[in-house]
């Protein structure tokens, strides 16, 4: 018998070069768990990703949560209404109008959106640009808080030099 063949009945890896190679192509059936890299890790469910992207600043997201709901809510509103225009219902002339107006609100949940984010950008964000109001706001907050450290500390005392001047140790 062959070395492969001994150690693949005998349960032990092969030291034959070539041997791993139908183990690395997935083919000995292990699964994906020794494909990937995870079955150490098998007992967690789930496994934190650094974010790709930043989060979102708390009213650009309120705003974004809230232009999303009108949104489908709108378009619920203009299925129905179209359903209701086919089986020729009452009900059809009510919904086609108040899906106008809610494509009015819709438009405009997600315009806030767009201004939130600009207004956002300019007051906390970018800093770089010229006319960012967020340079002049930081600036107020860190000349605030140099004030509150002194206010907070007392004077400081004036060092003063014991022995002879240039003096590196006290023998």
């Amino acid at each position: 018998m062959s070395g492969q063949l001994k150690a693949a009945q005998s349960g032990q890896p092969s030291k034959s070069p070539g041997a791993g190679a139908s183990r690395a192509a997935g083919c000995d059936g292990g699964g994906s768990d020794e494909l990937m890299g995870t079955a150490e890790r098998r007992g967690e469910l789930w496994v934190e990703e650094p974010a790709g992207r930043r989060r979102m600043p708390d009213p650009v997201r309120t705003a974004a949560v809230r232009a999303v709901l009108i949104v489908a809510l709108t378009l619920m509103q203009a299925v129905i209404a179209f359903l209701c225009t086919v089986a020729d219902s009452w009900l059809a002339f009510p919904m086609v109008l108040s899906s106008v107006g809610s494509t009015v609100v819709a438009t405009w949940g997600v315009l806030d959106v767009w201004v939130t984010r600009q207004v956002w950008n300019q007051r906390n964000g970018v800093v770089s640009a010229p006319n960012s109001s967020a340079r002049q706001l930081r600036r107020e907050r860190r000349q605030a808080r140099r004030q509150a450290r002194a206010q907070g500390r007392p004077a400081p005392e004036r060092i003063r030099r014991r022995g002879r001047a240039g003096q590196l140790t006290h023998t």
